[in-house]
This record gives C-alpha cells, structure tokens and sequence, in this order.
C-alpha cells in the first residue's frame, strides 16, 4: 500500500494512503488526540480543526491524501508559551466550560494571530463562527 508523508506538529511521519481522512490519521494512527471528533462526517462544529501550512482546516472532511508533504500543526504542536497564553485567556474571559471543543477554536485563533497579528475583535468573531461549543450553543 502508498503511504502518505506528511509532518505533524514538526515531527515527520508516513501513514498509509487508505482514503482516511486527516483526523482519523492523526487520531487512530498517531495518537494525536487534541483534534476532537466533534460531528465526523460533517465538518461543521470545528472541534476538529488544524493548521495546514498555517491555514485552518477541519480535518474531519479533508482527507489525508490532500494534505501529502504538508505540515499540519494540532494543538500539541503550539509551543508552550502560547498555550499558556491561550488558556489563560479563555479562563479571564469565563471561556473555560467542558473544553471539548477549545482546542479547536485556539488552534484557528492561533493561525490568526500569526497571520495578522493586528486582527481585532472583529476578525476573531469572525473566525469563531465557524466552531460550535454545545456548552453555550
């Protein structure tokens, strides 16, 4: 069977090339977690979402064989001084219910802040519209 190379969270891999999709390669195959399966198939809660070459993608819908020699960051994949960051925001901002779906919506929050740095409050309601936290609807 082909495999898939791919580097996940700046560590190399090859996976088969079975028609998985993205999340279940990170999930079942490499034991990457953080991604959540929040509505697979459907692609819309955005519990699931990576970084694709600094880009944001539900990996639940995309399948593997798309991303190939890409570089796919998860949460694990942000350095710890962001992640710190990061949780310290939600907590001051009462962001902190069940946290099924955060590491979803850091991960494309992350992407904005390296993409545009000077985004404001708009841009990030933006981008939180494409997640769905079943704790605040």
């Amino acid at each position: 069977m082909p495999t898939l190379a791919l580097v996940v969270d700046g560590r190399p891999v090859e996976v088969p090339d079975d028609g998985a999709t993205l999340l279940t390669v990170l999930r079942e195959r490499l034991g990457v977690t953080s991604a959540k399966d929040g509505c697979s198939p459907q692609g819309q809660c955005g519990c699931c979402t990576v970084l694709v070459d600094g880009q944001p993608r539900v990996a639940c819908v995309t399948p593997a064989r798309r991303v190939r020699g890409r570089s796919i960051t998860t949460l694990d994949g942000l350095p710890a001084g962001e992640l710190a960051a990061w949780g310290s925001a939600f907590c001051a901002t009462g962001a902190s219910q069940c946290g099924f779906c955060t590491p979803g919506i850091i991960v494309r929050l992350a992407g904005l802040a390296t993409r545009s740095p000077e985004a404001g409050e708009p841009a990030v309601e933006q981008a939180r519209l494409a997640h769905l936290c079943r704790c605040t609807g």
